[in-house]
Order: structure tokens, then sequence, then C-alpha cells
């Protein structure tokens, strides 16, 4: 089910002032947008091959833009175009630091998921490790290889779940509500990875953690995004979680 209330809301909280666009890079596995800083999201492809009919509009011209244009690519049905467009959000986002901590998420999700049921949207590295300290570990992807579930399966397994551990990807697909809204009340919900916008709108659509990051370098994060460096190769980045403020389901967490 695909939704962009998320988007929208976000889009909301951007400047109003138009912010000049400084680069625009599409790279194999990551997609760059500079503006008041560098956002990062996937690149999402078809699957086809010779696919030519995801044109992105006025692709060569997308720096002549406004940050703010290229953000609302956001809600377009075309992944690249969406790609850039949460890119985009991404670059305009000042988060206070102050109110995050340096950490992985993988570090939340193995202190948090210890015997609990655990659902995971999207692929990740330290998946193994999780499903040695969890109960149970679902974890659904759009293509499931092995003991993964299918995408349709979420709306039976993410309501069963203690922890709930969701791509920010899913919000080029315009997925991310959807998974949201299917969410326990009671259950720790995390949305993570580079492509999370670091912005209290999560909170407000039901998230208990954001674990996303922000550029420190960006003439490293172009030079590898550039290069097709997957995320683990991409140096000049640093991870940051947040926790949503106030009283916490089921008992008082924090990231710490």
């Amino acid at each position: 089910m695909k939704k962009t209330g998320i988007i929208k809301d976000l889009l909301a909280t951007l400047p109003g002032s138009p912010v000049p666009v400084r680069a625009v890079l599409v790279g194999a596995h990551w997609t760059a947008v500079c503006s008041s800083h560098c956002g990062l999201a996937t690149t999402v492809i078809s699957d086809k091959p010779h696919d030519h009919t995801t044109v992105v509009r006025d692709a060569g011209r997308l720096s002549l833009k406004s940050a703010q244009e290229l953000a609302a690519y956001a809600l377009s049905e075309n992944s690249l175009e969406a790609a850039i467009g949460v890119a985009a959000i991404n670059s305009l986002l000042a988060p206070d630091e102050r109110d995050a901590v340096e950490m992985n998420a993988s570090e939340v999700l193995m202190k948090e998921g210890v015997g609990k049921n655990i659902a995971l949207v999207g692929h990740f590295p330290f998946i193994p490790k999780l499903r040695t300290l969890a109960s149970n570990l679902w974890v659904i992807e759009q293509y499931p290889f092995g003991d993964e579930y299918p995408a349709d399966s979420a709306g039976s397994l993410i309501p069963r779940a203690d922890v709930v551990a969701l791509t920010g990807s899913a919000l080029i697909n315009h997925t991310l509500d959807h998974l949201l809204d299917l969410c326990s009340p009671d259950a720790l919900v995390m949305v993570l990875g580079p492509s999370t916008p670091l912005s209290p709108v999560l909170f407000d659509h039901g998230a208990t953690i954001i674990a996303g990051s922000r550029v420190v370098d960006e003439t490293a994060v172009m030079s590898c995004i550039g290069q097709g460096a997957i995320f683990r190769q991409v140096s000049g980045v640093r991870l940051l979680a947040f926790t949503r403020p106030g009283p916490l389901p089921g008992k008082e967490r924090g990231v710490s």
C-alpha cells in the first residue's frame, strides 16, 4: 500500500526561501543532493535490464533547481526521482545533534532485541548476529531470498513484533506510512539507514527511534558514491540515533 503522508509532512517543514542546489549525484548504490548540507538516499532503479522507461525529469539541469523543487520529487512514482527527492529533503534538514547519540543502529537492535520478536524490513549486514539474539527474527524483503519473507507478509508479521526496524528507503517506494501503521502501539519502532530523514516528523508517525547519517566530509562522500561504493565503503559520514521525547511504549527506553 502506497501513501505519502510522511513525505508531505516533511516537505511542509522545509525552509520557505529557496535554497540553491550545489550538486546532484546519482550513484550505483547511493544518491546525493548537496544544498544546505549533503543529503543521501538509496538509489532505486528498475530490476529490468535495459529499462529506459525510468526517465528523470530535467536530468542534466537538476542543479539549476532549488533544493525544495528537488525535494518535491520524493512524491514521484518514478523511483529514481523519488530517491533524488528524499536526498534533497535530507540536504535541507538541520537536526540538533545535541539530542543524538553517535552509534550504529545495529547496536540499538542488539540491545533491545534480546529474546524478542523482531520484524525487520530491509536487508542489513547485521542480520546473522541479530538472529542469534532474537526469539524470532522475521526479515521482510521485496525480493526475498532464503528464509526471508515476501513484502505481502508484513501485514501478518509486523503487528506481532516487539521490535520493528524499517529501512528509511521505504520512503522512496512510498510504503513507510503503511508499515508504521502496522506496528503495535507497544512495539519499539526504529527507522534506520542513510535514507532516513532525521526529523521529528517520523516520531509524529509512530517511530520510536530514528537512526540515520550526517555527512561531515562532502568531498569524500561524493567521491565514494561516484565510484560505486556501498555504504560501508563510504567515508565522511557520522551515524546518529535520536529517540522520541517523552514516555515510550512498553517501558521507558532511551538510546544511551
